[in-house]
């Protein structure tokens, strides 16, 4: 009998696919709004409307064999953004591979996946090099290209040539290719930091100086707990439960002199889950520091008590700094949104 619901035409935006959903099924019909995958979507509402489809559900109709590279580029991110997440939310290494996928589905989205090769991965690169990308930038990015051509192959998406091709494919040496070269990142005379010190809020200013003294990282410092930092002995050791080698199995552990815990023991004045420096917490300080000093003569004109008003509307800051990279405006980016 005919299918009761007439399934919609929708926007994949990860990939710029058009796509539809039949008896829970997803089907990838390409481009959105091309006249192709227009055309197989009302192809596939003509097969939903004979009367005697009760085979079974609907799926992708298309062959492995001739599946696009877009289509290989969707089932590659939705397996990315699980397998790269931080606490159930999309990470910094799916941002990554997004933004190398994108030059990917703009050049050759609608090509057949079997039939992209080295050459096709080399006009890529020069569309990246033409964008102003650095050469160490479009060399990490191509070899997130080729990771996701692995990938297909283990999954038996496409033929295993087609990795093997690309591994041809060498990477932009110094000095020997067109694309710029970036500019070291040199570190700030620490005489700039020390004169800046007395001029900021208290727990930021002792979260630089941690950072001088032990050389963690900023997300590091801002994750501190009393329950991470071990006291047991004359140098305490933090060992924070999110790192960057975490994924790896790897271990971090911080030690603490005799300084560190100086700048450290006012803020441990808390219970144990709580974090130690809160930006709610620095706020409030600044807030009271304002009406020490505050000694107004001059009349408050209107437009400033509609400001303070505003301000005081606002949402409060949060309990502890934090740094997310969420998988919305990742996502947004493969589509162009």
């Amino acid at each position: 009998m005919p299918h009761k619901s007439v399934p919609s035409y929708r926007l994949h935006k990860p990939s710029g696919q058009a796509r539809t959903i039949v008896d829970g099924r997803h089907v990838y019909l390409g481009k959105y709004n091309s006249p192709d995958s227009r055309q197989r979507y009302a192809r596939l509402l003509a097969e939903l409307a004979q009367p005697g489809r009760d085979a079974g559900p609907v799926t992708n109709d298309t062959p492995k064999s001739l599946l696009l590279v877009s289509e290989v580029l969707v089932k590659y991110l939705e397996y990315a953004e699980a397998y790269y997440s931080d606490d159930g939310k999309p990470g910094k290494e799916f941002k990554g591979m997004v933004d190398a996928v994108v030059p990917v589905n703009e050049l050759y989205g609608n090509l057949i996946a079997n039939n992209f090769g080295p050459l096709k991965l080399k006009t890529i690169r020069q569309h990246m090099i033409d964008r102003d990308l650095c050469r160490t930038e479009v060399n990490k990015r191509v070899g997130r290209i080729k990771r996701v051509f692995k990938w297909a192959v283990s999954e038996e998406l496409i033929v295993p040539s087609v990795y093997e091709g690309l591994r041809s494919v060498t990477g932009l040496r110094y000095g020997r290719t067109e694309a710029r070269e970036s500019k070291p990142v040199k570190p700030i005379d620490e005489r700039f930091v020390l004169v800046t010190l007395p001029f900021v809020l208290p727990p930021a200013a002792a979260m630089a100086r941690l950072q001088l003294l032990t050389g963690m990282r900023p997300g590091e410092v801002t994750a501190m707990q009393p329950e991470l930092i071990d006291q047991s002995g004359e140098v305490w050791i933090y060992e924070p439960d999110k790192h960057k080698n975490r994924w790896r199995g790897h271990r971090r552990r911080v030690p603490l002199g005799p300084n560190a815990q100086e700048i450290l023991l006012p803020f441990m004045d808390r219970p144990d889950s709580k974090h130690l420096f809160s930006p709610a917490e620095a706020e409030a300080w600044r807030h009271k520091q304002r009406a020490i000093h505050r000694k107004r003569t001059t009349k408050i004109y209107p437009c400033e008590l509609k400001a303070r008003e505003k301000r005081r509307k606002k949402a409060p800051p949060p309990n502890h700094l934090a740094m997310e990279i969420t998988g919305r405006r990742g996502r947004e980016r493969i589509s162009g949104a």
